[in-house]
């Protein structure tokens, strides 16, 4: 096995066709013949889950989630399979392992399981046989040795479990978009691409609703302190670093909304079990306000949190942004002038904090995108538009 172990991931629109996965195939080889031992996880190729689901539910209208763990397992797989087809065919030694042959070992949550270990036994065979290992993520076997599926993202925490257990030099996440931009681009228009930013702040603006980046696998990667690289399939592009490394501080290195967000109260009885049936039904908390907790449901199974426990009380939907930047919560100037850019800019400012690395605003949620701007405008670019010229 190479001194130096490389991980690749690549999602679903990067293996999405024949013509993609043979670009992904000439990258990898390339990374190959650079000498690095390569290790590529992949998704599953362009739709092929949401049309296994689709079967799935055209037969009930409640699939049970074990057979969906066996059903949609089958999207990586044959990305896996044919990847490893290709790359032989290039003179390039290449062998396919699905997530429980790779040693991921999750919890026993059908849909949304945890890694709870990684065994790379045999995936450091294969490395030590000169061969790259291309392996099927969002998926590993649980401890009652079922299958199972990661949910949301699943294929970039497999690849940074695996990065950790390898000790591997860095970890790519390879996608459509070449890094991590101070803004989403689609939101604000001089939104421009970072070179680098710390893994403590890239969680920061994962929760705060990001979507470029998988909160969990992030998450992952400070713990483990393996470095990413957000990077274009395509290419060429200089990417973004994403460092265990803390960066020089700054006014703000990027802006995010999220309105995916519910306001809860929760009476004082039982009050550890009702946030523990929250997190069970598949929300996340992302902010606490004296007795009010903010939720992000996106995850959430059912349609709303009331039925979580019946000490939870819902107060609506809530909208935040967020600025994320090296110690920026600790800088109460800058904090205020964001809430100033919200206030001039006519914008209604419900409440808002900060703390380490981010400072927050909830606001309207038909005023999110809007915020998203004024912020970025002012802690970013460091415009003021009401300034004398």
């Amino acid at each position: 096995m190479s001194d130096t172990v490389v991980v690749q991931k690549y999602g679903g629109s990067s293996v999405a066709d024949l013509e993609r996965l043979e670009a992904v195939a000439q990258r990898v080889a390339t990374t190959r013949r650079a000498g690095h031992g390569v290790v590529v996880v992949v998704s599953a190729m362009g739709n092929t889950t949401s049309e296994l689901l689709a079967l799935a539910r055209s037969l009930s209208p409640a699939p049970d989630r074990r057979e969906l763990d066996m059903l949609v397992s089958v999207g990586e797989r044959i990305a896996m399979a044919l990847l490893a087809i290709r790359l032989r065919d290039l003179g390039i030694p290449a062998r396919s392992l699905t997530g429980s042959q790779a040693g991921i070992v999750t919890d026993e949550s059908h849909g949304d399981a945890r890694v709870v270990e990684v065994r790379p036994h045999r995936l450091r065979a294969v490395l030590d046989a000169g061969e790259v290992a291309i392996i099927a993520g969002f998926q590993g076997v649980s401890t009652a040795r079922e299958v199972t599926t990661l949910g949301r993202g699943g294929s970039d925490t497999t690849a940074i479990a695996l990065a950790a257990a390898l000790d591997a030099a860095w970890c790519e996440l390879c996608s459509d978009v070449d890094g991590v931009f101070s803004a989403d681009p689609r939101v604000v228009d001089g939104a421009r691409k970072l070179d680098a930013m710390s893994l403590e702040e890239a969680l920061a603006l994962a929760r705060g609703g990001a979507k470029v980046l998988n909160e969990d696998a992030v998450r992952m990667a400070r713990d483990a302190g393996v470095e990413i690289r957000a990077v274009a399939t395509a290419g060429p592009g200089s990417g973004t670093r994403l460092t265990p490394e803390r960066q020089p501080a700054s006014a703000a290195t990027a802006v995010t909304g999220s309105d995916t967000l519910v306001k809860v109260r929760i009476g004082p009885m039982e009050r550890d079990l009702a946030i523990e049936r929250i997190r069970q039904a598949g929300g996340r908390l992302r902010r606490r306000v004296g007795e009010r907790l903010y939720v992000d449901i996106t995850n959430v199974h059912g349609p709303d949190l009331r039925h979580a426990h019946p000490s939870v009380s819902e107060e609506g939907p809530a909208a935040i942004v967020t600025a994320v930047g090296s110690s920026l919560g600790q800088r109460m100037d800058l904090v205020e002038q964001g809430t100033t850019a919200l206030l001039e800019g006519g914008v209604w400012v419900v409440t808002q904090g900060s703390e380490g690395d981010v400072a927050w605003w909830e606001v309207p949620p038909d005023a999110l995108a809007a915020s998203v701007k004024l912020v970025h405008q002012r802690l970013v670019d460091g415009i003021d538009p009401n300034a004398d010229a």
